[in-house]
């Protein structure tokens, strides 16, 4: 279409913007040459995001509402299969129709277990396709789901509006892209740009081909330190990248500054020490310039944690995607692969566990809880030296679920934001009084009446006794 052409579509637009639905048959008829409807919806598409429209299911366009998007998030159940028959579509493309058998599926478990024994030996990674295609295998149905359950912490406030400019620093594969896609409604305008320098990019750019129109994915293949962005970003996401860059701390400060004054930035990791305690200390780099949103609450002004920050989330388990049960049950999978052995379908293939520490900060001051502890009603917990075998009030953020492993006694990490070791929360006496301790969910708001200060001489830290005293009650 002429340039020409392409400016009447676009006045059209904006003159009927206001007044009714934009039907690309009836600014066809306005258009000199009179151009195919496909084509001026084509033209449609492209303009969208400047002219803040979204296509609906009959064709036509409409202005995006200002309203903040409300899900109705329940959690993530599995993988959809849309995305696994397209992953797998790339594996037949790759390796053939019988990727999961013979030489290929060898092959594929081999890179596996690679990536997995180098990340745990914080060894770097080289990504080409198939270490790619190998590492989708594995995550792209873990990173899809808990991508949603952060997104929910900001939703349940209102704080994520219809049109969003998203920021993917290390994008990989696409898993979070594709959970961000399916978390925002259909009647949303999505502006996503991935910044990916390895063949990682190759999938992610394969997979956004089954994303709606709506959907605007850009792919930037460059590191997380050379990419310059543009703009601002209402969102800015790292979604387990931090720990495999050389200086966390100094990409996390650079990308602050592209950063929307009510946006906000989203840093994820896997639940394992090394990546939980780094994301923490990246959290703490920055809190002269960010507020944390979500989950390590600071509720006393002007004190800071630093206690060694291991804390994670624990969601439900995912359904076993049919792809990950192929690769791991496959006849290929001899005992020549698994030392004399036949393992077909021990689950080392598998993964759908949904475990992650993540943190989200804005620059505006918002929480996702609003509240500030008082001296004179809590004690605080870079005090509590002076409470041991006193019991005491106190308010704090459930940081864990059970940490007992089977022991006698539940045992959950509590934080308020200014402890100097950890604090824990020992359930030693369960009553009606106490149980929202144990159904609170991570991340949740608690105050504690009555709880016993104890020291815990082998962990180097406060054991906070729940009995039949102790009143626990959700804020």
């Amino acid at each position: 279409m002429k340039p020409e052409q392409r400016e009447q579509v676009r006045s059209n637009a904006l003159y009927l913007r206001d007044v009714r639905p934009i039907d690309p048959d009836e600014i066809s008829e306005y258009v000199e040459g009179q151009p195919h409807p496909a084509v001026v919806r084509q033209v449609l598409r492209e303009q969208s995001l400047d002219l803040e429209l979204v296509e609906r299911d009959d064709g036509t366009f409409e202005p995006i509402s200002e309203e903040p998007i409300s899900p109705t998030f329940r959690g993530v159940e599995s993988f959809p299969e849309q995305y696994g028959r397209k992953l797998e579509d790339l594996l037949v493309g790759e390796f053939g129709v019988g990727w999961p058998d013979g030489e290929s599926g060898t092959q594929l478990r081999e890179m596996i277990r690679r990536l997995k024994e180098d990340y745990f030996a914080q060894n770097p990674v080289e990504y080409d396709y198939q270490v790619a295609l190998a590492y989708a295998i594995y995550h792209l149905p873990d990173y899809y789901a808990v991508v949603q359950y952060v997104l929910s912490e900001l939703a349940e406030r209102g704080l994520l509006s219809r049109k969003i400019r998203v920021l993917d620093v290390g994008a990989g594969v696409g898993g979070p892209a594709l959970g961000f896609h399916d978390f925002y409604p259909d009647d949303s305008l999505v502006e996503y740009h991935a910044v990916e320098p390895s063949d990682a990019v190759d999938v992610f750019a394969a997979m956004m081909e089954e994303t709606r129109e709506n959907f605007h994915a850009t792919t930037h293949r460059e590191t997380a330190e050379a990419f310059e962005p543009e703009g601002e970003y209402d969102l800015v996401l790292f979604a387990n990248v931090l720990s495999e860059v050389d200086d966390p701390e100094a990409v996390a400060e650079k990308y602050l500054d592209y950063l929307a004054d009510d946006g906000a930035m989203l840093a994820i990791a896997p639940a394992d020490k090394n990546a939980s305690i780094g994301l923490r200390e990246v959290e703490r780099s920055v809190s002269d310039r960010t507020t944390v949103y979500s989950p390590t609450l600071r509720l006393w002004p002007g004190e800071e944690p630093s206690d060694r920050g291991w804390s994670f989330d624990v969601k439900s388990e995912l359904e076993t995607p049919a792809f990950q049960r192929r690769l791991d049950e496959s006849e290929g999978r001899d005992e020549s692969e698994n030392g004399g052995e036949d393992n077909r379908g021990d689950g080392e293939f598998v993964n759908v566990d949904v475990q992650y520490s993540h943190i989200v900060l804005r620059t505006d001051g918002f929480r996702r809880f609003e509240f500030t502890a008082d001296k004179s009603r809590s004690a605080k917990m870079a005090e509590m030296e002076r409470h041991v075998t006193e019991r005491v009030n106190l308010v704090a953020v459930k940081l864990s679920h059970s940490l007992s492993d089977g022991g006698r006694n539940e045992v959950f990490k509590i934080g308020d934001g200014s402890e100097k070791v950890s604090h824990f929360a020992v359930l030693t006496k369960e009553t009606a009084l106490n149980r929202s301790l144990q159904e609170a969910e991570y991340g949740n708001l608690l105050s504690f009446e009555e709880v016993l200060v104890l020291w815990n001489e082998d962990e180097g830290a406060y054991n906070l006794v729940v009995d039949e005293k102790t009143v626990v009650d959700r804020l």
